[in-house]
């Protein structure tokens, strides 16, 4: 059921309409540049981002399965559309774009949309490194004016031709990028709600026709922007054709899907609604095959136009469809001036957005995690960069899978269960710590405890758990696989109550992404006044915890056991 639907039968008002054409309207002029600019840095013309964020936005918005959502061409597909044009040309990108369009309704119908618990975070923040590394090195060559004849694939070929291109360099070229990025810079400091890319664009703009400028532009590279989208049309296809571009249309899915539902994760975490992951994928693959009909780039959902959404006050997926119908005004009216726009200050918008993509503090916060996370996280981010994404993401999961493997296999050990518990003689238990007694064999990693098995005798929860307390007990290895389940604890309970208590004494192993929904849920627990108590903990949960910084937030208060977790609340439970 997408999201359009159950906002119009809970009631849509004018005022409603008045907010989401506000927000549309501003999310449009954010993507009108950037969407050029990434058409260009994926080998294509600039019209064709437009198209893309046109057609395959309105399809995302109205389909989706998020209120929020804002589609369009994105950084993460640059550098797989740049590879599939140079190998099998335009038309063999559409046809890869219609496969993936197929594969993603597919996996929602198929209701793979939760799969996405599965990607640990090291892989995904790994590609995405390095699919910015490549962005930013793609875009020195337009940002110092360099004059080259081709611009090598290869990572390293790459540099080697950037650098013998480097008495080429062209001042004033330099000056007007250098200028474009100075002025997204300051406005987003000093300024922020202001759409800092279409003002560097346009200031740049008019430098370059009022000066008359010498430089590489829109209109000398591409001969301008047509402002006819055009009629849908297949290209030409073939099992062998289908066959040859299957592991390129495969790969355009998977990140269509991986960054659509990140995208729909971050809004919920913005906003306290759930998106409906499944619809989303079936939205996305719909939208894939309308833009690919029309000539477009692969879409996906895009984080930083859907979080703009959001903070400009939208309310329904409305927003997102008017802010297509928006920039198919802006195309047919304004085609003829896109002609002005230097290619130097859309690579400074690239060169920002490839920053943004990096996800440093992300990054530098993976590395203090475990070595094994460590590991996944640069070997997926080196092979991404030297070698292909496709391999990159596949060494990447098949890594963290072995990880995962050799963590279970050394969290589980044999010990005596202590007599009188009625389990037996002996157990396997995690950690050697002996299961709680009643719990039932099997149960979920997650379970909430409404009277906490195992915990020591105490006469306040004999008689009963206070209205305004919570207390939940996790069971097992916190992992990437069940990582996600966490966020929806704080989200079943009626109402967020003033104490929570996460008891984690059965906890023998985390990992990074259980690390992060930890840190996602203190900040959660925080956002709505809540104490949260982190009970129990053993030993390479808070080795992990403390080594990322996370159990030194004010919110959160750690006690070795409930009982002293219980008297402090006492008094004002």
């Amino acid at each position: 059921m997408p999201k359009l639907v159950t906002v119009f039968r809970e009631g849509y008002s004018l005022a409603n309409l008045r907010q989401d054409a506000i927000s549309g309207m501003t999310v449009a002029v954010v993507a009108l540049p950037l969407s050029m600019a990434l058409a260009i840095a994926s080998g294509a013309t600039p019209d064709k981002g437009l198209v893309t964020a046109i057609i395959a936005g309105f399809f995302i918005s109205a389909l989706g399965g998020s209120r929020f959502q804002i589609g369009g061409p994105t950084g993460a597909f640059v550098v797989v559309v740049f590879n599939v044009i140079a190998q099998y040309g335009y038309d063999g990108l559409i046809l890869a774009t219609l496969m993936a369009g197929i594969m993603l309704i597919i996996a929602g119908l198929a209701r793979f949309g939760t799969w996405i618990k599965y990607i640990p975070e090291p892989v995904v923040t790994g590609f995405t490194s390095g699919i910015a590394v490549i962005i930013f090195t793609s875009q020195i060559k337009d940002l110092f004016g360099l004059k080259m004849a081709e611009m090598p694939a290869e990572f390293i070929a790459k540099i080697e031709a950037l650098w013998q291109a480097r008495a080429t360099l062209d001042p004033v070229n330099l000056v007007i990028a250098l200028g474009a990025l100075a002025v997204i810079i300051i406005a987003r400091r000093t300024a922020p709600k202001l759409p800092s890319f279409l003002i560097a664009v346009a200031l740049a703009s008019l430098v370059v026709a009022i000066g008359n400028l010498p430089i590489d532009t829109i209109g000398s590279r591409f001969g301008g922007i047509s402002a006819d989208i055009g009629l849908p049309a297949l290209p030409d296809v073939s099992m062998a054709r289908i066959m040859q571009l299957m592991p390129s249309a495969f790969t355009i899915a998977f990140l269509a899907g991986i960054e659509s539902l990140l995208s729909a994760m971050v809004a919920d975490g913005m906003t306290g609604r759930r998106h409906r992951s499944n619809c989303e994928l079936v939205a996305q693959g719909v939208a894939n095959l309308a833009s690919g009909l029309f000539g477009g780039l692969p879409a996906t959902g895009a984080i930083a136009r859907t979080a703009t959404n959001i903070r400009s006050g939208a309310k329904s997926p409305v927003s997102g469809m008017l802010h297509a119908v928006f920039l198919l005004i802006f195309m047919l009216l304004l085609a003829p001036l896109a002609n002005y726009i230097p290619l130097a200050a859309l690579a400074a918008v690239l060169m920002v957005v490839a920053w943004n993509m990096s996800e440093m503090d992300r990054f530098a916060r993976l590395l203090r995690g475990p070595l094994g996370d460590r590991l996944v996280l640069i070997v997926t981010f080196g092979l991404t960069v030297m070698v292909d994404l496709t391999v990159a993401i596949q060494a990447g999961v098949v890594l963290a899978a072995i990880l995962f493997m050799h963590r279970m296999s050394e969290s589980v050990t044999i010990a005596q269960t202590p007599a009188g518990n009625g389990n037996g003689n002996s157990n396997g238990t995690s950690g050697g710590k002996p299961s709680p007694k009643n719990r039932p064999s099997g149960s979920a990693p997650l379970i909430r405890q409404d009277q906490p098995d195992g915990l020591p005798d105490n006469p306040i929860i004999r008689d009963g758990i206070p209205d305004n307390l919570e207390i939940y007990r996790l069971s097992g290895p916190l992992f990437f696989g069940v990582a996600n389940r966490l966020t929806d604890v704080i989200d079943s309970v009626a109402g967020y109550p003033r104490d929570f208590i996460l008891c984690m004494d059965d906890v023998p192993m985390i990992d990074a992404s259980g690390a992060s929904r930890i840190e996602h849920f203190i900040t959660t627990c925080q956002r709505h006044g809540t104490r949260l108590f982190l009970v129990g903990l053993q030993s390479q949960p808070q080795k992990v915890l403390t080594g990322m910084g996370i159990l030194d937030r004010n919110a959160l208060h750690v006690e070795t056991d409930i009982t002293t977790a219980l008297q402090k609340i006492t008094p004002t439970a």
